[in-house]
């Protein structure tokens, strides 16, 4: 799959298109590429793509962006560090720093929204994804965001207990949050809040692997939300949904993975 790169046509980036974020770096990119070419398959012409450093572009990998998407935009390291100086200076928010630290999921939140270019509302996409139909109810989102967008996952995956979260937050918990598609109103996180729910739901029940997953869903709470459907939009699809190529998007979780990286990408 690394190698298939090579052989992709040239990305096309629209940069008055619908803006959509990756998190994305050295160990992941091949991923985005593929993922971006699916979504432009059925979609030319109409995204805006802007990938976030991880914490590990360098000069090659930012050369291998540039030849491989037209128009790309690219926040890099440094731009990084000005947002978190302007939005999270660590001393306010050490909690947030460390975890932006040992844990990198953190970062879809924290680096992408404190990207301040006039975009309220960010979707941002997780590359283990594939696009096989056109994804009408993400475009639709994208160009009048009025509530948190996201998909359904195929199991209850927070890492915390619900009653725990709703203590936190003071709000109902919505079940079944998945962020591989997750679009929410970037001035509506209040971070020294999450600071504050990062502490409490760690000393309380530990670190959890979906720390983030968890802090989303807290974030949403009880608003009114787009919940895409859970048989168009397909966490972890079964082999046989891979190879009918069924519904809109898979996003390739667990044992999906298999599928994903044995035959899924060679369509593209």
């Amino acid at each position: 799959m690394k190698r298939g790169i090579r052989s992709l046509p040239e990305i096309g980036s629209n940069p008055d298109g619908l803006p959509v974020y990756f998190l994305t770096g050295e160990k992941y990119l091949y991923q985005t590429f593929f993922c971006m070419t699916s979504a432009v398959k059925y979609h030319p012409g109409v995204f805006r793509f802007i990938l976030v450093d991880d914490g590990t572009f360098n000069t090659e990998i930012i050369s291998l962006i540039n030849k491989q998407v037209k128009k790309i935009e690219i926040v890099d390291a440094l731009q990084i560090k000005k947002n978190l100086n302007q939005v999270l200076p660590e001393g306010e928010f050490p909690v947030l720093h460390h975890k932006r630290r040992v844990y990198p999921h953190i970062k879809k939140l924290t680096d992408i929204h404190s990207i301040q270019d006039g975009n309220d509302w960010k979707l941002v996409l997780d590359s283990d994804m594939l696009f096989w139909q056109s994804a009408n109810d993400i475009t639709n989102w994208l160009k009048s965001p009025q509530s948190p967008l996201f998909m359904q996952d195929c199991e209850q995956s927070y890492g915390y207990t619900t009653t725990l979260m709703e203590k936190l937050s003071g709000s109902k918990i919505q079940p079944l949050i998945n962020v591989g598609v997750v679009g929410l109103k970037s001035k509506a996180i209040d971070w020294r809040t999450l600071e504050n729910w990062i502490s409490g739901l760690e000393e309380a029940e530990k670190t959890s692997y979906y720390l983030e997953q968890a802090l989303t869903a807290m974030i949403i709470g009880e608003t009114k939300s787009v919940r895409l459907n859970k048989d168009k939009y397909i966490v972890n699809p079964t082999p046989d949904q891979v190879t009918q190529k069924e519904g809109i998007l898979h996003h390739y979780v667990d044992l999906s993975k298999i599928a994903y990286f044995a035959k899924a990408w060679k369509t593209f």
